[in-house]
């Protein structure tokens, strides 16, 4: 199967950003709908991706091989937590400050507070939000459910190597 441009470059995004879901590619992508993003994982990627046990979605070997993109995650000792990650930069710096594995866990708030002061952002609440759930799925952030979901690291901040993809 040859893959034009745009599906080479579109399989790269899920190969950086892998695990995901159809949203966080359907913003990536500029598509108007989830359902987009399945029509066009099935018409030009069907070979290269799959879902895995909790419905997200990753690139099969033969697509990680095919583009020259670093994994969003690698998992050297098969544990389950990364040793490395890569990421845009909100969840970059949205792990630098969630509190640690030993901390109370924190709300989207708390860490939005912590963005703005720490970096001289002004993200929205729902980026810090979606940020926090994309570094869940990645195994390095994890949600307690609280009055409110609250989230903290599962594993300590340097004990996960993480680089800007954007």
């Amino acid at each position: 199967m040859t893959l034009s441009e745009e599906a080479r470059e579109r399989l790269a995004d899920l190969v950086e950003l892998q695990p995901t879901k159809n949203a966080e590619l359907q913003e990536r992508w500029g598509l108007e709908s989830g359902s987009e993003v399945h029509q066009y994982l099935e018409n030009e990627l069907k070979d290269y991706y799959y879902r895995d046990d909790n419905s997200l979605i990753r690139a099969t070997e033969e697509g990680n091989d095919l583009v020259d993109v670093e994994p969003g995650v690698v998992d050297d000792e098969g544990e389950g937590v990364p040793s490395a990650i890569r990421v845009p930069r909100l969840q970059q710096q949205v792990f630098s400050v969630v509190a640690g594995p030993d901390d109370d866990s924190e709300s989207v708030v708390s860490v939005l507070q912590k963005v703005r002061a720490e970096f001289d952002v002004d993200p929205e609440a729902e980026e810090v939000r979606s940020a926090l759930q994309a570094l869940r799925r990645k195994g390095v952030v994890e949600v307690v459910y609280r009055t409110v979901p609250t989230f903290k690291l599962t594993v300590e901040r340097d004990e996960v190597e993480v680089s800007v993809s954007d």
